[in-house]
């Protein structure tokens, strides 16, 4: 069973409270909830992290490269617009694959990821179903390469 680490980056943890009119009102919470139903579906075990600092989503990426995590999905948030070290850490662990995740549309709102060119895609815009269309998009990722 492919083991997959979602990591919620800054200001994630205040998803339904914070900016609804970007953000919608699920909370974190009921977030949670839906992408481990997801994951049970698709046979994966997830697991979640949310972190409000930069350094401690790098010391968790590396920690899941040591416990044989098959593959990263995350939601950078706050990371998304200056977490150079964050891209420098995911480079560092490739192939580890990587797939980018935005409850908004980043490109709609003029935000540059500076993640998102060392991931295999970025989901954005679809709102909480961005985090299945992620998974699925990692599920395939990581069964690809099984068969390569």
């Amino acid at each position: 069973m492919p083991k997959i680490l979602l990591i919620q980056g800054a200001n994630m943890v205040h998803l339904g409270k914070r900016e609804p009119q970007f953000y919608g009102t699920t909370t974190a919470q009921q977030l949670d909830e839906m992408v481990r139903a997801w994951a049970k579906e698709r046979g994966v075990t997830i697991e979640i992290c949310y972190t409000n600092v930069e350094g401690e989503a790098i010391n968790r990426i590396y920690r899941a490269v040591e416990e044989g995590v098959d593959g990263l999905l995350m939601n950078p948030a706050g990371f998304t617009h200056a977490g150079y070290a964050l891209r420098d850490c995911i480079k560092a662990v490739a192939p580890l694959p990587y797939v980018e995740v935005h409850i908004t549309n980043i490109e709609k709102r003029e935000i540059k990821s500076v993640l998102g060119g060392v991931a295999e895609g970025v989901v954005a815009g679809f709102g909480p179903t961005s985090y299945r269309l992620g998974l699925d998009a990692l599920i395939d990722v990581l069964e690809r390469r099984k068969r390569a």
